[in-house]
């Protein structure tokens, strides 16, 4: 499989991504949560041992920001294999069987479509109180949605061939069928999605920490230094500056390892 240019670069970048915000909280001396009330904005230096400076509170944004990947990271992925399993289970379930169960089961993806994103996550909120787990929930109430619609799509097609009819004819039954022949055949387009999927998921996740609804203190993702940062950006724009930078470059990354992996498996898509 030819991987372009764009694509490898964004590996490498998003890569390099990862290992810094693995490795980075270990070795640096300061920690995410830890005040120091005499570094209070302290501006970038190579000097002084921060890096990318410090905050209001004087905690090592380096230390912060590479704790803000981790998060961002950690709960796009996790989303969206969450959403990924939901979507393919729904959707192939509801294009194999057709009928009254189809229409039953699409019929809750409209209704599941018409419900506001961010008033149902302030339900939520309000409900079940601020906890990281309602990040989970909120994003994997919609993210799905979209993947039982493809998936319904391509499993109808796939019904109709010939391999589908001879295992019907031998008795096969509808939950072996989507185990055996039915799935496996749209892993390709649902690894694509997926690929897809996370940099949005990302970008849901970062929303709700700039609103203050996701990840709270003392723990930071990417949108709730984004946030942070908004407050000081003419005195201290690089507190905006660099967790931005840091969720454009990740988002960017995944949507090109996106379009590379679709253009691999699908040349027509070119």
């Amino acid at each position: 499989m030819r991987v372009s240019r764009p694509t490898a670069l964004a590996g490498a970048v998003l890569a390099l991504i990862v290992l810094a915000a693995l490795i980075v909280p270990l070795l640096s001396p300061y920690g995410y949560a830890n005040p120091q009330w005499t570094r209070i904005f302290t501006t970038p230096t190579l000097q002084g041992g921060h890096w990318f400076g410090t905050d209001g509170l004087g905690r090592d944004l380096l230390v912060r920001v590479m704790w803000g990947c981790r998060i961002s990271l950690g709960v796009g992925i996790a989303a969206s294999l969450i959403s990924v399993c939901i979507g393919v289970l729904w959707g192939a379930t509801a294009g194999y069987l057709g009928g009254h169960i189809d229409s039953l089961l699409m019929r809750i993806v409209d209704v599941l479509y018409s419900v506001p994103f961010i008033p149902f996550v302030i339900v939520l909120t309000v409900l079940f109180g601020r906890h990281f787990l309602l990040v989970f929930v909120g994003i994997g109430a919609v993210s799905w949605l979209d993947i039982a619609r493809i998936v319904r799509g391509q499993t109808l097609s796939i019904r109709q061939r010939e391999y589908i009819a001879a295992a019907r004819a031998l008795g096969v039954r509808a939950p072996a069928m989507l185990r055996r022949h039915v799935i496996p055949n749209l892993l390709g387009q649902v690894a694509v999605y997926a690929t897809l999927t996370v940099p949005a998921v990302i970008l849901f996740e970062a929303l709700l920490s700039f609103l203050g609804l996701g990840v709270q203190a003392p723990l930071a993702s990417l949108g709730s230094l984004v946030a942070d940062g908004a407050a000081e950006m003419q005195a201290n724009p690089y507190v905006l500056i660099i967790p931005a930078v840091f969720l454009a470059l990740i988002i960017l990354c995944l949507n090109q390892l996106g379009d590379g992996l679709r253009d691999a498996l699908d040349p027509r898509a070119r």
